[in-house]
């Protein structure tokens, strides 16, 4: 105990440090299982189901987009990237295809304004 003491941040204790991954852990455990206990039976909504069924791709948008434009060093790189990714999603490409595409054209932005700045 004395080792983890030692490399904590000032001000932080091994005992605080345990109580935050346990009030985590706890917080983790309780979002996945309030779903379960919450809806026993099946759901015969249609409104619900369908929109349950789009709130992943909701949620995933919302947590990867903003981080598209911090992920490169400019922010003309990450759009140039964004755009490329977006046209070959439209255009029903694979994942592998837009991500390769996406990354490509934000690294030949990149590239080509490192020459013209």
């Amino acid at each position: 105990m004395n080792e983890l003491s030692q490399a904590l941040p000032a001000g932080l204790t091994a005992a605080r440090l345990i109580l935050y991954m346990a009030v985590m852990a706890a917080v983790t455990y309780l979002i996945r299982m309030i779903p379960f206990t919450a809806f026993r039976k099946q759901i015969r909504s249609r409104f619900l189901r369908s929109f349950l069924a789009y709130v992943p791709y909701a949620v995933l948008g919302a947590m990867t987009f903003p981080g598209i434009f911090y992920a490169t060093s400019s922010i003309p790189s990450a759009i140039a990237g964004t755009i490329v990714g977006v046209v070959l999603a439209f255009c029903s490409r694979s994942l592998l295809t837009v991500a390769l595409g996406a990354s490509g054209a934000a690294l030949l932005a990149q590239i080509i304004l490192q020459y013209i700045v």
